[in-house]
C-alpha cells in the first residue's frame, strides 16, 4: 500500500487541513495518511489551543489513518527543528512513500530549487548571506536578500516570506540532506493567510479560529462553515473544561522559572543568546505576563515568535547542548502513537514490519528506552504533565496523568 505522510499542528483542526489531507491522498495517489502532529506545544512558542489528544481524534475522525507525536523539541523549534525532525520520524518509519505539505505559492518546482541553494549554501549566497546579518538584519530578511543576490530574481526570493513556503522549503531541504527516498508533493493553500485573525466564508486560518475561541461570548454557529462536524463536536463539547489554553497561562510557571536562572544559565537553553540572556535578566522587573513578557523582549533582530520560542524552551528545560546531541545522531529515536483508525489494521502492520525505530503505545513503554531516547521521551513527559497541570488549575478538574491517556481507537 502507498502511505503518504502529513506534518501539522492542527491548532484546531480546521475545513484547510482536511481539504490538505484529501489533496495530498489524491495527489501523492497514497491509500492512506499518517500524521506527525505537534504535541501540547507548537512551533510558534505557544501551547496548542487544546491537548494533543483532542486534536489527534479530530485528524482521526476526519480521515487520518494514524497521528504520532512530534517531539517537542522539534514541535517547539524554529522552522528548521520542526521540518528536519519531523521528515526524520517519517522517513524512520520506513513505509512513508511521500509527504505532501501546503504553501502560498503551490510550486513544487521552485520551492525544491531554492531548498537546493539554502542546503547547498553555495559561496556567493553565502557570502550575501553573511553580510546582510553583520549589517544588522533579522535572519529572514537576510536571507530573502542573499536569495534575491544570488538568483537574480526578486519575485523567486520573496517566497521566503511567507510562513508555509518557509516550512516547505525546510522539508525540502531535509529530504535532501537526509537523502530520503519519500518523494514530495505540495499543494497550494486555499483562501486565508496563515496569519489572518478574521474569520472568512468557510477556509479560515487557525489563527483566526483561535482569536474567535478566546472572545468572551463566543457563540458555536460562528463555526458552522469553518471546521468538519467532527472537529466541531470535539470543540464544542470540551469548551472550558479542557481548553482554551494560552501563553498567559503559563505566566506564574515562566516567572517561577526565570527567577532561579542567571544571564549565563540562560545560554544553556535552546535559541537563547547571549544577548536574549542578558535583555532577559535586565527586564525581569518588568515581567507582567508571559506575552506581555514577549513583547517587551522584542526588537528588530528578536522576533516574537524568536522570543516566546526561546522563554518556552526555558520553560521546559529544552537545552542546546542536548538539542545537538539528538540532532547529530539521528534526530529520530521512536514514534508516539496518539492515535489510529480500527480500519487501518494495514497501516498498523506496515508500521509495524518497516519501523526503524520503536512504536510506542504506552507511556509505561516509553520509559523502557534508553539512553538519548529516554531524555527525549522525558522532556516530551514532563512538558505534556506541565500543560495539563495547568489545564487542571484554569478548569478545575482533575488532573489527567500522562500514563493514564490511552492510546486512541477511532
Amino acid at each position: 500500500m502507498k502511505i503518504v505522510g502529513l506534518i501539522t499542528e492542527y491548532n484546531p483542526f480546521h475545513n484547510g487541513h482536511l481539504y490538505h489531507l484529501e489533496q495530498a491522498k489524491a495527489l501523492s495517489g497514497a491509500d492512506a495518511a499518517v500524521v506527525v502532529m505537534s504535541g501540547n506545544y507548537v512551533q510558534r512558542g505557544t501551547p496548542a489551543v487544546m491537548p494533543k489528544h483532542l486534536r489527534a481524534k479530530a485528524a482521526l475522525e476526519s480521515g487520518a489513518d494514524a497521528v504520532i507525536e512530534l517531539p517537542v523539541c522539534y514541535a517547539a523549534g524554529s522552522a528548521e527543528y520542526f521540518a528536519t525532525g519531523a521528515v526524520a520520524l517519517l522517513d524512520a518509519l520506513g513505509c512513508v512513500d511521500s509527504i505532501c505539505f501546503g504553501s502560498e505559492c503551490g510550486d513544487y518546482d521552485m520551492l525544491s530549487e531554492i531548498a537546493r541553494v539554502i542546503a547547498d549554501e553555495p559561496g556567493n549566497y553565502k557570502d550575501s548571506l553573511k553580510a546582510s546579518l553583520k549589517e544588522g538584519y533579522p535572519y529572514p530578511l537576510a536571507r530573502q536578500k542573499a536569495l534575491e543576490t544570488y538568483l537574480g530574481d526578486e519575485k523567486k526570493a520573496a517566497i521566503v516570506k511567507n510562513p508555509n513556503n518557509i516550512l516547505g522549503l525546510e522539508y525540502l531541504k531535509a529530504l535532501y540532506q537526509q537523502g530520503s527516498p519519500m518523494k514530495g508533493y505540495t499543494i497550494k493553500r486555499v483562501a486565508s493567510a496563515y496569519h489572518d485573525t478574521e474569520l472568512i466564508d468557510e477556509f479560515s486560518s487557525a489563527s483566526a479560529i483561535r482569536t474567535a475561541l478566546s472572545g468572551e461570548a463566543f457563540d458555536f454557529s460562528q463555526l458552522d462553515n469553518q471546521v468538519p462536524q467532527a472537529s466541531a463536536q470535539i470543540l464544542e463539547s470540551s469548551y472550558n473544561t479542557r481548553y482554551p489554553v494560552y501563553s498567559n497561562d503559563f505566566s506564574l510557571i515562566l516567572k517561577y522559572k526565570l527567577l532561579s536562572e542567571t544571564p549565563d544559565s540562560l545560554t544553556r537553553y535552546a535559541d537563547v543568546s547571549a544577548e536574549l540572556a542578558n535583555r532577559i535578566m535586565n527586564r525581569l522587573n518588568d515581567y507582567i505576563s508571559y506575552e506581555q513578557f514577549c513583547m517587551i523582549l522584542k526588537t528588530r533582530e528578536l522576533t516574537h515568535s524568536r522570543i516566546s520560542r526561546a522563554l518556552l524552551h526555558i520553560m521546559l528545560d529544552i537545552r542546546q547542548d542536548e538539542l545537538n546531541i539528538f540532532t547529530h545522531n539521528g534526530y529520530a529515536f521512536y514514534a508516539r502513537i496518539l492515535g489510529f483508525r480500527n480500519n487501518s489494521n494495514e497501516v498498523l502492520k506496515c508500521l509495524k514490519e518497516t519501523s526503524r525505530i520503536p512504536l510506542i503505545t504506552r507511556v509505561s513503554t516509553g520509559d523502557k528506552l534508553t539512553g538519548q531516547a529516554l531524555r527525549m521521551f522525558q522532556l516530551d513527559k514532563n512538558a505534556a504533565d506541565l500543560y495539563e497541570a495547568v489545564i487542571t488549575d484554569k478548569f478545575k478538574i482533575a488532573f489527567v496523568n500522562e500514563y493514564t491517556q490511552p492510546v486512541l481507537a477511532i
